[in-house]
């Protein structure tokens, strides 16, 4: 029964430590910049090496069979370990491009070991509630987005090799914790062997099918934003007139408030139902899509304040569609249907992101109407999920 009590904060800190490679480029952007000559465009092609990684590492799970077939704990912290080295290894060829391109896809790689099987290990662990307890999953996956500039923030007086040092430690520790708490007793240790047509399965389900296209729409602008979060900050310090040293935290805050969002979308899924609590973040990211560009003469307090509802806002509803998923897909393949829909989720996060890069210093805040299209096809796609939910509230 203890065991059962510590399962879920284990798990969460342990998806926070092992996430923070995701970011750990972008938190030393500036530095990489002033010291390397490394432009912001390059900075979207290594973020996009690490999505294209996390892409084909979440196929070769499904494919494999490697989500339903082996141990959640043991791929954990296999993935963990890999990615504390391959993200080490990037200090020493940072400066050479496409070795770096490498390093990166191959931390993506890694981080297909660590989040979708982080919500199978808290699936099998916590059967109940999953909308809220998944929300707690990915808030420690927003924290571990932005602590890579928590670290350089608190490392500025330290060569940026710093924060990816401790990024990797704290991979380390969080691969370990998952290896000592071990797989929960609600999902089959073993299952039979997957093939990838069974992790598409449940696409022939049309309440999966729309909460997927939910999905993908929260994908396609979700991390195109946490991309552009320190260029957008940076803007607002700079015509503050405040210290530079300002923006590495305040990049760190905006995108850590969404853990907060997260929390609070998985308590209002318990009494509402998780697709509204959805419907209601992708309304809320969507319409700041749509405004925020046009008050780019405005008083950069108030951008900044939008900045925190944004962030707020983004990943909120990430944890509800995880949850909605989980309850419409295969029991016996719920790994490898996850994988196949984070698969397809992150695929559409490339163009976001790369579009996000290359127009950012010609464009700056236009480029954020490139988001939009996310938001607005998701709640088109969500629109009749809320009343099956509504139908069957236990499963949110």
């Amino acid at each position: 029964m203890e065991r059962s009590r510590l399962a879920l904060p284990l798990i969460v800190l342990a998806q926070w430590c092992g996430t923070s490679l995701w970011f750990s480029i972008n938190g030393v952007a500036a530095s990489l910049g002033s010291d390397l000559g490394i432009r912001e465009a390059e900075i979207g092609h290594l973020t996009l090496a690490v999505q294209l990684g996390f892409i084909v590492g979440t196929l070769t799970i499904a494919a494999s069979g490697l989500a339903d077939r082996y141990r959640a704990s043991r791929i954990f912290l296999s993935a963990s370990l890999a990615g504390a080295l391959v993200n080490l290894a990037f200090i020493t060829v940072a400066e050479h491009h496409a070795l770096a391109l490498l390093l990166r896809f191959a931390t993506g790689l890694c981080l297909a070991g660590i989040y979708p099987l982080g919500m199978k290990l808290v699936i099998g662990w916590t059967p109940r509630h999953t909308g809220a307890a998944l929300a707690w999953l990915v808030g420690m996956l927003t924290l571990g987005t932005a602590m890579p500039h928590l670290l350089r923030g608190a490392t500025l007086d330290l060569p940026w090799a710093w924060t990816l040092i401790l990024s990797s430690a704290l991979a380390v520790a969080g691969g370990i914790a998952v290896a000592l708490l071990g797989d929960g007793p609600h999902l089959p240790a073993n299952a039979s062997r997957a093939r990838l047509k069974d992790g598409l399965a449940a696409f022939r389900d049309r309440h999966f099918l729309s909460v997927a296209g939910g999905y993908f729409g929260h994908c396609w602008e979700l991390y195109a934003f946490w991309l552009l979060v320190p260029f957008l900050v940076d803007r607002e310090v700079t015509r503050l007139q405040a210290p530079a040293d300002w923006a590495p935290w305040l990049s760190f805050s905006v995108i850590a408030v969404g853990a907060l969002g997260c929390i609070l979308a998985g308590a209002l899924s318990r009494r509402h139902g998780s697709a509204s609590a959805a419907n209601l973040a992708l309304a809320t990211s969507g319409a700041l899509c749509l405004i925020y560009p046009w008050l780019g003469q405005a008083s950069p307090l108030l951008l900044l304040a939008l900045l925190y509802l944004w962030g707020f806002s983004v990943i909120a509803d990430s944890a509800q569609f995880s949850s909605l998923a989980s309850a419409t897909a295969p029991r016996a393949h719920i790994g490898a249907t996850l994988a196949v829909m984070n698969a397809i989720g992150f695929t559409l996060t490339l163009p976001g992101i790369w579009l996000g890069a290359s127009l950012w210093q010609e464009h700056e805040l236009s480029v954020l109407w490139l988001l939009l299209p996310g938001p607005v096809l998701g709640l088109w796609s969500m629109r009749g999920v809320a009343a099956y939910v509504r139908r069957q509230p236990a499963s949110s």
